[in-house]
């Protein structure tokens, strides 16, 4: 028995003509909002309003970028704005070492050689004559 499997399921309905709803909702939004604008302010201080207004509701219903739509852009730029950016570190201690310092069990500890000036001089003449003598 053969099934049809669904495709481009993320591509959504045309609802209103070529508009989806969402763009439609945009829409109708941005034109109620110009038309209240229009209606109640003297044209001179309407048409300052009414310009970002519909530069925002045709960015909002046609430009995509990236092939993501602008929604997307806007809502990651506000909660960037407005959302704090300090960021603290915090050192995540593996559950198997907590268990550890639970129980009493002492830690391991590693020595680590230590390098003094002398010994680095050494190395680093070595490293020069070997690369001379190789040239």
């Amino acid at each position: 028995m053969q099934f049809k499997v669904p495709q481009f399921i993320d591509v959504e309905d045309k609802l209103f003509g070529p508009f989806t709803f969402k763009q439609f909702a945009y829409m109708v939004g941005g034109v109620g909002m110009i038309f209240i604008i229009y209606k109640l302010l003297p044209l001179w201080i309407a048409i300052i309003l009414i310009l970002p207004i519909a530069g925002l509701t045709a960015a909002l219903v046609f430009y995509r970028f990236n092939n993501q739509p602008f929604i997307y852009y806007l809502e990651a730029g506000l909660s960037y704005f407005f959302k704090s950016k300090l960021y603290l570190w915090q050192q995540r201690v593996p559950k198997n070492e907590k268990k550890k310092k639970e129980e009493g069990l002492p830690n391991v500890v590693s020595v680590v050689p230590q390098v003094t000036s002398s010994r680095l001089k050494d190395l680093s003449w070595s490293l020069d004559v070997q690369d001379t003598e190789n040239k």
